[in-house]
């Protein structure tokens, strides 16, 4: 069983239309705080971020933020968190994010979360990493995202056994399980060239 130090959270700066979208960020903040797991995310105070790191403090734990300087206004970054990091770009962002995660998790967001899910995912197709990612489906919502992936598995643009690479978690409770457990395909590389 793979041990969970600290968990990425992608999600909304925005709560989204409907009012479960903001009761899963609650809950899954909660969660890790009471696991003793660490949260990491994107560093905001509103949306479905400052719903997850808000409950994650609220119920004891450690909340680290990372926000590029700059981007957002002064008064969205959470200045409530344990530790909030300022770096100078996204990309900085999303290394900085992966360094200090052991998994990576994605509640409903727009395309800064599709975005954010779809480089990690990434990463492990190109043999850079082996971290377990999960899609938290509340209310269906990454329904369509895992038939985009099917899709562009039958068109043969992702290999089969990399649509296993993001595992879709309809329900709060089974996720820690999920994650310690994952099997993530490591590879060394993504296509196997022509030989000359």
């Amino acid at each position: 069983m793979r041990e969970l130090r600290s968990i990425c959270v992608f999600c909304g700066s925005t709560p989204g239309t409907n009012p479960e979208f903001a009761d899963a960020a609650q809950d899954l903040g909660t969660l890790l705080a009471s696991s003793g797991i660490r949260l990491v995310y994107g560093g905001g105070a509103v949306g479905l971020m400052g719903e997850l790191a808000d409950a994650a403090l609220a119920a004891g734990g450690r909340v680290t933020g990372v926000i590029p300087a700059g981007l957002f206004r002064r008064e969205v970054a959470h200045r409530g968190i344990s530790d909030l990091i300022e770096v100078n770009s996204m990309h900085e962002r999303k290394q900085l994010m992966y360094d200090l995660s052991d998994a990576f998790v994605a509640l409903p967001g727009g395309l800064g979360t599709i975005e954010e899910l779809t480089e990690i995912a990434t990463w492990v197709q190109l043999g850079l990493h082996a971290k377990p990612i999960v899609t938290l489906n509340v209310a269906g919502y990454w329904d369509r995202f895992h038939e985009l992936l099917r899709h562009a598995a039958e068109a043969g643009f992702i290999r089969s056994d990399s649509l296993h690479v993001v595992a879709r978690i309809d329900h709060l409770d089974g996720l820690l399980g999920a994650l310690r457990s994952q099997e993530v395909p490591h590879r060394d590389k993504w296509i196997d060239l022509p030989k000359t």
